[in-house]
């Protein structure tokens, strides 16, 4: 104990000495321990959102079409006659409901000329699926719809989110123009008839919610009956998993996941990012430990002669070699609590961004685990780097000069 006394002791002065180096080390040491944090925060807030968002939507089967590197978000391409396609899923008697539902990007203006692209949702009715915070929402169903005419009036009836109604600095019982293309949007004025956060917080965008074969109408694709998913609700005791392969049976063209497999869907959908997070956090890991190595390195270099000195006096090999490995050790610990410290307050800030610009709230989540692999990460850096540069104090000094 009085040897590793001594040799942390005398560590902690040789840090201390150099201080700009030392200084440079830790920093390097906390930039690898907090992007690894911030990153590893960032997925588990993404998929604990995502999962708290498809089980919040009280769906239990998601049938979407074809390849998902085709489709947005994960979804993959459109279903094709997707009122047809609802009917019959919902004509079984372990389906409680089928609902299609359309994401489409539209051009959205209040009459003043300027036109916003908006996530168009379309969606058969209102009920319990859409929550109203103001307004008295859709008080008719898809009347338009007719049957599959689509000769049926329009409701002209919109529902928005927060961020659409301070955008064109509207509220219930103002008009909005909606439309696929910015002629098309022109031409259809809607009326706003709620407020509400149900899918601009599950896209994490601003929404303008219509009926669905309004939305089809409104951007051509009434034709084709086009919807991006029908989502389905089981009747209580149904099994799920005979359900999914029943459906993926009867429907080969078209996919069917549980929300968990949803998902995992959209995760890999965006395995290019991830991966690019991961390599950004390897390359910090990579430069952290290049930076511990280089200030052992020069102190074992500037410190050649000192240590022939103290070899001279008497100084065992093990207390040298281990004077200089408690340096990268302490560098470590250092690094990685600072590391870990700001990690909390950069995941508000983080959060704060995020809300602002995407709408998701609490996206970045730092759970104990999360710290703990930050704190792992540094004393990992901290003690290969000890390990390589008492070998470099060893190869510097000599073997046999340490043992005189």
């Amino acid at each position: 104990m009085s040897r590793l006394r001594v040799a942390i002791s005398v560590a902690a002065a040789q840090l201390r000495h150099d201080r700009a180096r030392t200084v440079l080390a830790v920093v390097g040491i906390a930039v690898a321990v907090l992007s690894t944090t911030l990153l590893a925060s960032l997925g588990y807030g993404v998929f604990e959102t995502g999962q708290q968002k498809f089980d919040a939507s009280g769906r239990d089967l998601w049938v979407t079409g074809g390849s998902l590197s085709e489709g947005p978000g994960g979804f993959g391409t459109s279903i094709l006659d997707a009122h047809e396609v609802a009917r019959d899923i919902e004509s079984r008697e372990q389906v409680q409901s089928a609902v299609p539902m359309a994401f489409r990007a539209v051009y959205v203006g209040n009459g003043s000329g300027e036109m916003q692209t908006l996530v168009g949702v379309g969606v058969p009715g209102g009920g319990p699926f859409v929550s109203i915070e103001e307004g008295p929402g859709f008080e008719q169903s898809d009347v338009h719809y007719a049957e599959g005419s689509y000769d049926g009036p329009m409701t002209n009836s919109v529902v928005i989110d927060s961020r659409t109604a301070e955008m064109f600095d509207v509220g219930v019982g103002d008009t909005l123009h909606v439309g696929g293309s910015a002629e098309s949007a022109r031409d259809h004025i809607f009326t706003v008839v709620g407020i509400s956060p149900t899918f601009s917080s599950f896209l994490g965008a601003p929404t303008a919610t219509v009926h669905l074969s309004e939305l089809q109408e409104v951007t051509g694709t009434t034709g084709t009956d086009k919807a991006t998913f029908v989502t389905v609700s089981l009747a209580d005791g149904a099994n799920r998993n005979a359900m999914e392969q029943t459906l993926q049976r009867e429907y080969p063209d078209y996919t069917i996941r549980t929300n968990d497999e949803q998902m995992r869907s959209v995760l890999q959908h965006n395995a290019v990012v991830i991966a690019v997070g991961g390599a950004l956090v390897f390359l910090s890991v990579v430069a952290g430990f290049a930076l511990t190595l280089n200030v052992l390195s020069i102190v074992v270099f500037q410190q050649k002669e000192e240590l022939a000195a103290l070899t001279a006096l008497g100084v065992s090999a093990k207390t040298l070699v281990g004077m200089v490995a408690a340096q990268g050790v302490l560098l470590g610990a250092v690094g990685g609590l600072v590391g870990v410290v700001a990690t909390p307050p950069s995941v508000a800030a983080l959060n704060f961004v995020a809300a602002e610009i995407v709408g998701f709230e609490g996206l970045v989540q730092a759970p104990g685990s999360v710290l703990a692999l930050g704190a792992a990460i540094a004393l990992v850096i901290g003690t290969l780097a000890a390990a390589v540069a008492g070998w470099r104090t060893l190869r510097t000094v000599g073997i046999d000069q340490l043992s005189r």
